[in-house]
């Protein structure tokens, strides 16, 4: 069955009007403020309710509120609601975003670091070893999945190591929020709170973020996003993020995507979204190439260029891309970041 897009046909049903409201603009469009028809974010009864309980069910969760302020304001969320249970620390690894340290900065949460492992300049994600190692002596474990790189941590071995010890487990899940079709790889099949950035990875706008909550934690969380979402959140936004979690599975990509990694001596990784290509020291020259070819990758480390895919990505666009992969020449990897590489969470445009 077709799910209904309803903040999207509440949007397109509007009359127009003269607007004696916000914005400023006075267009009176789709970007428009809550008014008698469009429902509040902030206390919601009417489309806004239908949308996030469409969430909540595709995604798993027990409740879903939808974002217009990026990941970041769902982590300053999952965070709070650990300060508001008695939570003093929390275990992460080293490179979670930067928005994992200033929340535990700004709430006076104690970062336990996660051991880290890297491999040809890339981090590894944690392993159960180290990762209980941390959790010893932290009230909670947040996790990246997917990272920056594609790579996905043992999600089910670190659940159920959260559940022996009794303790939450949070997932910053920015650059995963497609992966709800695939559950084993999804950090809602595991985690007690989570975000998904679905404007990276699915057809949303820019900022377009979910954060959900299983069991106990919905309430909180309930409690949480009102403090740190925006009180003047984008209708377009909102509607984009519905689209973009009700958007079809595009299988077809998904293969096209792992061949290409296969045929093109890409990084092996557990993210089909994610094509990893080894450039070593000619980074830099592969990129201007490709970018005067009309070509522009998600980020240059100094190792390797990424190249990020989504269900809206074509098979032309691929082999494009391919065509002129081969045309370039590949440098030496360096077992370290090279100096000034682009930290792994610096977000790039």
């Amino acid at each position: 069955m077709k799910e209904r897009l309803w903040i999207a046909e509440m949007l397109h049903s509007q009359k127009r009007h003269i607007s004696f409201h916000t914005p400023g603009h006075k267009r009176a469009g789709l970007d428009i403020t809550e008014l008698s028809y469009s429902d509040c974010l902030l206390s919601p009864r009417g489309v806004l309710k239908a949308a996030q309980e469409d969430i909540a069910r595709i995604l798993g969760a027990e409740r879903s509120f939808i974002l217009t302020d990026g990941s970041t304001s769902g982590v300053f969320s999952m965070l709070w609601c650990l300060k508001a249970a008695g939570k003093r620390s929390v275990a992460a690894p080293v490179f979670s975003h930067p928005s994992v340290w200033h929340a535990c900065e700004a709430f006076g949460l104690k970062v336990v670091t996660v051991a880290e492992e890297t491999r040809f300049g890339i981090p590894l994600q944690p392993t159960l070893a180290a990762a209980e190692k941390a959790l010893a002596a932290a009230d909670a474990l947040l996790l990246t999945s997917p990272d920056y790189y594609g790579n996905i941590p043992a999600l089910a071995s670190l659940s159920a190591l959260c559940r022996a010890e009794g303790k939450p487990l949070l997932v910053d899940g920015a650059h995963g929020g497609h992966l709800h079709f695939s559950r084993e790889r999804y950090a809602g099949s595991y985690a007690d709170l989570w975000v998904d950035g679905v404007h990276k990875s699915l057809p949303a706008l820019t900022q377009g973020a979910v954060v959900s909550a299983r069991r106990e934690w919905a309430d909180a969380l309930g409690e949480a996003v009102v403090r740190f979402r925006t009180s003047s959140p984008s209708y377009p936004i909102m509607a984009s993020v519905e689209y973009a979690v009700k958007f079809p599975r595009n299988q077809a990509i998904e293969e096209a995507a792992e061949a290409f990694k296969s045929q093109y001596g890409c990084v092996k990784n557990d993210d089909w979204t994610k094509v990893l290509v080894p450039f070593g020291d000619r980074c830099a020259q592969a990129q201007a190439y490709l970018e005067a070819h009309g070509v522009y990758p998600e980020f240059n480390d100094g190792n390797y260029l990424l190249f990020y895919l989504s269900p809206r990505t074509s098979a032309g666009e691929l082999k494009k891309l391919g065509g002129l992969l081969r045309r370039l020449p590949r440098g030496r990897v360096a077992e370290d970041a090279p100096a000034g590489a682009i930290p792994m969470y610096r977000e790039v445009t």
